[in-house]
């Protein structure tokens, strides 16, 4: 049985649109996630009694709604005034809901108890009024929700026999966790807005007979799962760095304008003589040598019927207008040993302004040449071009501490000279992500390889915090009885779990989650990746690269993706599938197409079809009934190395 459930939001902002409504669609995408409820009606009203109590009356005397939520105005601003509007309307009060939400929240912060939520029943519909804040309203949902369809069958005049018979039998298990939000909704009680993103409720350990069946976590498509990691990375702090090699890797956190102009005088472009371009060809006299003039306290002075020798580069002295290269010369006359000429003969005239550089004709001082966001490069441009405008440090972002770590009895490390018993297996995922991570430019912390007890796996997750900004796990996020990674991140770590399964192939029971120290502002990320090689590197560069690439700074951290043509037909899964594949540029007729090859065999354990591979094939799911992709296809592809 789905039962109907009606969300009013209270708010005056939102009413007036002049903010947007946060609460209402979580809570309506956390009960459809649910399975057993139906919400047939959303609305919003101002903070005003007459308004709120019009809609209950509406949502349970007409259209005979199972459930009403309320959120906003429960708390102690002078327009909180929704349990006031709808306390009148009961029936009978349920006061016991308010002590469950209440006992709930008081684990997350003290701040809970300005919170004055009520519930209750009218007819047969309960009505629980909840927080305005998104994270507190779920927060408050979760701790009542199993309890509520029991409550909801008694209202109705059942005897409650059946749902309560399944709650017993269900009584190992819990509720799956939803992801929140630190972002208020446009209502006014913060009651809970200090939790530091700590989530309650997990799924708890549970005997090996009674453990889920099929995962309690919804499954959420790849773009959504980037886009909430990205919306909850916050780019590090700041730290000046000097102009040398040491800057290699970090993302410029200021833009960055040119102290001096490049050249900072007027340069000869070419080796020859300075002229006064006027003057033409001719027999000049030579005066005093200017190739070696940079650095003098003035100028040499240059006067028409006179000539100067220059080299490349050299300071074109005060009063020539051009530069004569050598080939166009003649030596008439030189002293006698020859070291110094005396007489030359130009033998063709140049135009005014050849071959001179003038001053800031590259770079002029307070011109803009680097943005905020840049990367500095292998490739040493961007050195050398805070070099040759007289910057000599910069302000950077920090970079990452990553800690990565292996779980598993079974895993063994490389390092191991012990030949491996029947069961085990190398450890190939910490010398991946290791290698990956510090080529990204980040810190690598090595937190070993874990065994699978939920007390060694939390004392290794808190230990890493501590020093990390973020903790990459493989293994242990699956259904066996020894996943114990989502539980503990949950239900031990209190963080705060954003999703559980992404849509995909490979790397499904991909988790994601964010925990914030107490007395800090800055979240710690929680990849917890599955165990299998191929399926730990696939996540890695979907889901983790671009979220350190945005904690580095990087102005656009997703990777970049191409249109590439395959080389062969490929088959598709029933999940969007991320396809291991070189690509290598290829005549294709008259023109230069990216051109695409598997690499073999794609099951997640062989890391073999990481081989060379410098792409990922971003292949589409087989629910249109499509397939396979046809040789000769275009695809996009992620790049994740290079060309």
């Amino acid at each position: 049985m789905k039962y109907t459930v009606g969300i009013l939001t209270v708010s005056d902002t939102c009413f007036q649109g002049l903010n947007e409504d946060r609460s209402g669609p979580k809570l309506k995408a956390f009960l459809e996630e649910a399975g057993a409820w139906n919400v047939v009606q959303v609305g919003c009203v101002p903070d005003e009694v007459e308004k709120i109590q019009s809609v209950v009356r509406q949502w349970v005397d007409e259209l005979q709604l199972n459930l009403i939520l309320t959120t906003g105005g429960t708390g102690f601003a002078k327009r909180d005034i929704t349990p006031e509007a709808v306390s009148p309307l009961f029936d009978r009060s349920a006061p016991g809901i308010s002590t469950a939400m209440m006992v709930s929240s008081l684990k997350i912060t003290h701040m809970a108890m300005l919170s004055r939520a009520t519930a209750g029943v009218r007819k047969e519909s309960v009505i629980v009024t909840l927080p305005g804040s998104p994270k507190a309203a779920i927060e408050n949902l979760e701790a009542i929700v199993r309890g509520l369809p029991h409550a909801l069958d008694l209202a109705s005049g059942g005897s409650g026999k059946s749902v309560h018979q399944k709650m017993q039998g269900d009584s190992f298990s819990h509720t799956h966790s939803h992801q929140s939000s630190h972002h208020h909704s446009c209502g006014r009680d913060h009651t809970h807005g200090h939790s530091h993103g700590h989530k309650h409720g997990g799924k708890g350990p549970k005997p090996v007979a009674f453990r889920d069946r099929s995962s309690p976590y919804p499954m959420k498509p790849v773009d959504q799962a980037i886009q909430t990691i990205l919306d909850n990375v916050q780019t590090l702090p700041t730290v000046k760095v000097p102009v040398d090699t040491s800057l290699i890797g970090y993302t410029l956190a200021e833009d960055i304008f040119a102290k001096e102009s490049v050249p900072g005088y007027r340069a000869s472009i070419v080796d020859g003589y300075a002229v006064v371009a006027t003057d033409g060809a001719g027999k000049f006299p030579v005066i005093q040598d200017a190739s070696t003039a940079g650095g003098l306290e003035a100028p040499i002075q240059l006067t028409s019927g006179h000539i100067a020798r220059v080299t490349t580069g050299a300071p074109v002295p005060e009063g020539a207008t051009g530069v004569v290269m050598v080939e166009y010369t003649s030596l008439i006359q030189a002293s006698e040993d020859g070291s110094v000429e005396q007489v030359v003969e130009i033998s063709e005239g140049v135009p005014e302004g050849a071959n001179i550089r003038e001053i800031g004709v590259d770079t002029r001082a307070g011109d803009l040449v680097l943005k905020k966001g840049d990367s500095i490069t292998l490739v040493g441009g961007e050195i050398g071009i805070l070099a040759s405008v007289g910057v000599r440090e910069v302000l950077v972002y920090k970079r990452p501490v990553v800690g990565i770590l292996s779980t598993g009895n079974e895993v063994i490390d490389l390092t191991s000279t012990n030949e491996l018993k029947y069961g085990q297996i190398r450890d190939s995922n910490r010398p991946t992500l290791a290698a990956a991570i510090r080529s990204a430019g980040c810190e690598v912390l090595d937190l070993g390889i874990v065994k699978d007890s939920r007390e060694t796996l939390k004392n290794a997750l808190v230990d890493g915090l501590d020093k990390v900004d973020v903790i990459i796990s493989t293994g242990g996020v699956s259904m066996g009885e020894l996943d114990l990674m989502k539980s503990i991140i949950e239900d031990d770590l209190k963080a705060q779990l954003h999703f559980g399964r992404v849509n995909m192939k490979p790397g499904k029971p991909t988790t994601f989650a964010t925990y914030t120290p107490e007395n800090s502002e800055q979240k710690k990320l929680i990849f917890a990746l599955p165990g299998n090689p191929v399926s730990a590197t696939v996540t890695f560069y979907l889901f983790v690269l671009p979220s350190l690439r945005k904690l580095l700074g990087y102005s656009r951290p997703q990777l970049p993706t191409l249109k590439v043509k395959i080389s062969h037909s490929l088959r598709l899964d029933t999940r969007p599938e991320y396809h291991r594949a070189i690509i290598v540029p290829t005549l294709v007729g008259n023109e230069m197409t990216l051109v695409a090859s598997s690499t073999g065999v794609q099951q997640s354990s062989r890391m073999l079809s990481m081989r060379s591979a410098n792409a990922l094939l971003m292949l589409p799911s087989s629910d249109d009934g499509k397939t396979v992709l046809e040789e000769g296809s275009f695809v996009n592809a992620i790049l994740v190395g290079s060309l």
